[in-house]
């Protein structure tokens, strides 16, 4: 027989990893959508205005030149210090450009070499779940045996999968049929996860997932190289292993 308090504390938690899908579900969404604009545009943006700066300075250095007294000029040091900065600035400016082109060969370079995991089973670090083939699946670790919720969103935020399953203390690993609440088979694609559990002491605590996907594609964002899992796109940086089945 389930006590009430048992049944009061799974509730609670079935409702903690709901909320907390959604807001995963929210995160990645923005961020899939704003972060290659907003840094290149952060880029653009820096070097724009340490340009206009540079030419702020050069038409105050020749404004300076054309209107100085005749009786008076600038000495040899103020010039020649001002002349330096001019430099410097040019420099920076220079600098800037020729980064900007560094790190877009780097990411070159790392896609080429993500290019052999195509086609390889891998595990990341992330709220980014894969549907793929009718099928997901996932890990985490348990502080101790219990009750432990989970919750899956589609891309809208929607709740499509909810249930708490009995876990043991330590890795478990969730498969998920592609079924919804209902028992609907959905379609493949991406959908955001949150696991909730109980900590050693009693409190709700959010378990991380490490998730498991085929690899069918390399892209290129501002933040760096990404996974395609899918439609999943995961950070090549959360990878935490891969497999050839």
């Amino acid at each position: 027989m389930i006590s009430s308090a048992g049944t009061t504390a799974s509730t609670s938690l079935l409702s903690q990893a709901i909320a907390a899908a959604k807001s995963n579900a929210a995160a990645n969404s923005a961020a899939a959508s704003s972060s290659t604009s907003t840094a290149t545009s952060s880029s653009t943006g820096s070097l724009s205005s340490l340009g206009g700066n540079f030419n702020q300075f050069l038409t105050l250095l020749t404004t300076q030149l054309q209107h100085q007294d005749p009786s008076n000029p600038t000495s040899t040091d103020s010039f020649t210090a001002e002349l330096a900065q001019f430099a410097g600035v040019q420099q920076q400016v220079e600098t800037n450009t020729n980064l900007t082109s560094l790190i877009s060969a780097t990411q070159d370079n790392q896609m080429a070499s993500a290019v052999s995991l195509i086609g390889k089973t891998t595990t990341a670090s992330s709220s980014s779940l894969p549907l793929q083939g009718g099928a997901a699946s996932l890990s985490f670790t348990a502080p101790q045996a219990g009750d432990v919720a989970i919750a899956v969103t589609d891309n809208t935020g929607t709740v499509v999968k909810s249930e708490t399953i009995d876990a043991a203390s330590g890795t478990n690993t969730w498969k998920w049929d592609g079924k919804n609440n209902a028992g609907t088979q959905l379609n493949d694609g991406a959908y955001t996860v949150a696991v909730e559990g109980s900590s050693t002491d009693g409190t709700s605590v959010a378990l991380p997932t490490t998730i498991t996907g085929t690899v069918t594609g390399v892209s290129k964002s501002s933040s760096g190289v990404n996974i395609d899992m899918g439609d999943a796109t995961i950070d090549m940086s959360d990878l935490t292993g891969f497999s050839d089945t």
